[in-house]
């Protein structure tokens, strides 16, 4: 047992030229995780930093679904397999909230900040997804009822501040998108089972005091 947990642990966390293969990933996130995913749009050839999608201004390029759209995220693994044999390079995405994980997402360098203040609340967290520009912490499932009365208590809540949930998506690592890699800055425990996550109150609670205390609230950034 010992030694397949070994194997699925290089798997995820694999860089460079020994990273893994996607549609290994994918499947990992699908079946044994039971994460519903979907190719993402590639990026554009005729400029990396370009989405091949039909928006010439799109903000998240090569991080998005298109085709398929957002619906067809699925956790079966002919499927999964299907895709991933046909655009081997498509990056993988998760689409959030139901049963899968929902995320919680900031700047890097606020992000970076609020896992300190985490950590020393002796706060345990679970999969952190790290972008160039954008960490993602991984929640539990939250209503958007919830989330507007978490959000409403709030004095202020810096426009940086973004919510991955129910109808939402995010890039899953080892992605490779118009901005750059797709990795963990946290990497979720290989097992059987879904990867543990922490809820949305504490994490957000740390994430506003991170990014006013650090200035950064420009909704854009």
């Amino acid at each position: 047992m010992r030694e397949i947990l070994g194997r699925r642990r290089r798997l995820l966390s694999q860089r460079g030229d020994g990273r893994p293969e996607l549609i290994g990933a994918a499947l990992t996130f699908a079946t044994e995780w039971q994460w519903p995913v979907l190719p993402g749009v590639a990026a554009d050839p005729r400029g990396h930093s370009r989405c091949g999608c039909p928006d010439a201004d799109c903000t998240v390029p090569g991080a998005h679904p298109f085709d398929p759209g957002l619906l067809a995220a699925t956790t079966d693994a002919r499927m999964v397999r299907w895709w991933w044999t046909n655009r081997p390079a498509a990056p993988i995405v998760l689409a959030t909230g139901g049963n899968a994980p929902c995320a919680v997402s900031l700047p890097a360098l606020a992000a970076a900040h609020t896992l300190t203040a985490l950590d020393r609340l002796g706060m345990r967290l679970g999969p952190v997804v790290a972008a160039p520009s954008r960490w993602a912490i991984l929640v539990r499932p939250y209503t958007m009822e919830q989330l507007g009365e978490l959000l409403y208590a709030k004095d202020f809540v810096p426009g940086s501040l973004r919510f991955h949930g129910e109808g939402g998506y995010l890039a899953l690592p080892p992605s490779e998108t118009g901005e750059g890699e797709v990795r963990w800055e946290r990497a979720p425990l290989p097992g059987s089972a879904s990867p543990w996550v922490p809820d949305v109150e504490a994490v957000v609670d740390a994430a506003v005091e991170a990014l006013t205390r650090t200035g950064v609230s420009a909704p854009e950034f």
